[in-house]
């Protein structure tokens, strides 16, 4: 039987713990195969991002077209943008298309990546062609246009009404526990608790949630089950990664999983 297809609209990560490593790390942990349409080339550590070189969104739109003309896509996720231009490439993905975004805005160690006018390209084209959306409370907040006193479930609500559904990132995996706010496609809200994992080796979580959501999104469950499954895939990785020392910056989430026993 064919491996469900799944498909990132994202940047690279030199140092491989985000972006388009993590993402086809996650589809093929979770048996799906990945295919990737790079958005952006950064020059990055676990310290931070030193360069960022942009493609252009005819390139983007190329590799788009190539992987839809030939693959069954069940499935998008997109991350790093980078560039009006390319948002524009993300919005008009195939209608029926299943799409996850995880608005990347700036990074773990503080570069910003969105300008104003990518934050409003996102608001106005991308999330209301999108599925689920991912952000973080301070993605959220940049944008839903709303201030640090609004409570978190008015901004994952007001995000919802451009479109989407939400899933509102607990963010903190040192806390005893993480709550994720999921606003679903008929805008109810629940909070979907998990227990964090004491380690700073976290770069690439958000990336690791969105590509797991998108497959488990794909199978067809519902949004609540998908998240539940995606934060045990990611609670999962950052234990594995907990005593890792690599890297002189924010360590890296793990990327690394066992291949189920073949028999001979």
């Amino acid at each position: 039987m064919n491996p469900l297809v799944a498909l990132t609209v994202a940047g690279t990560d030199s140092g491989g713990a985000a972006g388009v490593a993590a993402d086809l790390a996650t589809f093929a942990a979770l048996g799906a195969h990945g295919t990737c349409a790079v958005t952006a080339v950064t020059a990055q550590d676990t310290t931070g991002v030193r360069a960022v070189v942009q493609l252009s969104a005819d390139h983007v739109q190329a590799q788009v077209d190539a992987v839809l003309n030939d693959l069954p896509v069940a499935v998008a996720k997109a991350g790093m943008l980078g560039a009006v231009a390319v948002a524009g490439v993300v919005a008009d993905l195939p209608p029926g298309l299943p799409l996850v975004v995880d608005p990347v805005l700036r990074t773990s160690s503080g570069a910003v990546l969105a300008d104003d006018a990518l934050v409003t390209a996102y608001r106005d084209h991308v999330l209301p062609r999108c599925t689920v959306v991912t952000p973080n409370l301070a993605e959220a907040r940049r944008l839903a246009g709303a201030g640090s006193e609004e409570p978190p479930v008015d901004v994952a609500l007001a995000l919802h009404a451009l479109g989407p559904a939400v899933v509102l990132t607990g963010g903190d995996p040192e806390a005893d526990w993480c709550r994720d706010l999921v606003v679903d496609d008929r805008g109810r809200a629940h909070v979907l608790e998990h227990a964090g994992v004491p380690t700073t080796n976290d770069h690439g979580t958000g990336c690791t949630f969105s590509a797991a959501l998108a497959v488990h999104l794909a199978r067809g469950e519902p949004l609540p089950t998908a998240t539940r499954a995606a934060q045990a895939f990611v609670a999962a990785a950052l234990r594995r990664s907990a005593g890792w020392r690599l890297g002189r910056g924010r360590g890296l989430v793990a990327h690394t999983f066992v291949p189920p026993t073949q028999e001979v």
